[in-house]
């Protein structure tokens, strides 16, 4: 290897090094919590969380020290050299059930937010919940794309221009915004939010995957419901069916669909969509629970 590559490897790895040691750190100071080290390493096996031995992620753990490391490695059946990112499936859930079980029990909020693969119907379900369930305060987002046929202002979405949309961005009014198979942006007003759960009512958003892990990051508290599919040809025909997408988009948001369902593991619950009344149902009982 010439000199310049020498240099240049070592440099990263001197990088990598540190940054490894930055994630630890902040795991064992509390600005990180495990879990969430835990799930970046799983979205992401070759970044620096999942370059982390499992050693030393639970070594970083407060009150987890060299003694019981190794009964620790034994019981989850995982072997020291292993790294977060390459844990296999069983491993992986052994590890997140073990580090959830060892989280201060906490009351969780009111809130609770339903996402899932395109077509899977997470607005049939959110808007079941809005007419059967009025006790619940169902989050209204905000969009650049324009009205399918049938939709309402203001009931199914905030309809905005893309410079409105930036507005609510600057002056800090949307918990989440994302944008979503690489055209339109979505996002969720703040105030109703704070407003409902400040009365002690519950409130539900009915958002994508990555506003999802937004609003985790700002609110811990909150509950993720995943919501799949009763079968991967189910959502093909749902998607088909729908014929509010030409075949170029369908097959964009297929493409889309397989990632978002790798993400599943990454909610607390999850609920199948099979039939939309029982579906709703469950997520209104979920929320009764962590609302008590």
């Amino acid at each position: 290897m010439p000199e310049v590559d020498r240099a240049a490897a070592s440099r990263e790895a001197v990088r990598k090094r540190r940054a490894r040691a930055t994630v630890k750190a902040s795991i064992a100071s509390g600005a990180r919590t495990a879990l969430d080290v835990l799930d970046t390493a799983t979205r992401e096996p070759a970044g620096i969380e999942g370059s982390i031995r499992v050693t030393e992620y639970l070594l970083s753990i407060p009150s987890i020290g060299v003694t019981k490391l190794n009964r620790i490695l034994e019981a989850l059946e995982i072997s020291p050299v292993k790294r977060l990112g390459g844990l296999g499936r069983l491993q992986r859930d052994r590890l997140r059930e073990f580090i959830v079980e060892r989280q201060p029990k906490r009351r969780r909020s009111r809130l609770v937010v339903l996402a899932g693969p395109t077509a899977v119907g997470k607005g049939t379900v959110a808007a079941y919940i809005r007419d059967h369930f009025p006790e619940v305060h169902l989050s209204v987002s905000a969009t650049t794309r324009h009205p399918r046929p049938g939709e309402v202002e203001g009931v199914n979405y905030y309809f905005v221009s893309d410079e409105g949309f930036d507005r609510l961005i600057d002056q800090n009014e949307l918990l989440e915004h994302a944008t979503v198979h690489n055209a339109f942006r979505y996002g969720t007003p703040r105030a109703p939010i704070d407003r409902a759960l400040a009365a002690g009512d519950s409130a539900l958003l009915e958002i994508d995957i990555q506003g999802a892990r937004q609003v985790r990051a700002a609110m811990p508290e909150a509950t993720l419901v995943f919501l799949l599919p009763p079968s991967w040809d189910e959502l093909v025909r749902r998607l088909v069916g729908r014929g509010t997408e030409d075949e170029e988009e369908r097959e964009r948001r297929l493409r889309t669909a397989k990632v978002e369902l790798a993400a599943a593991d990454e909610f607390d619950y999850r609920v199948v969509n099979d039939d939309v009344a029982r579906a709703a149902q469950e997520v209104v009982d979920l929320m009764k629970i962590h609302g008590e």
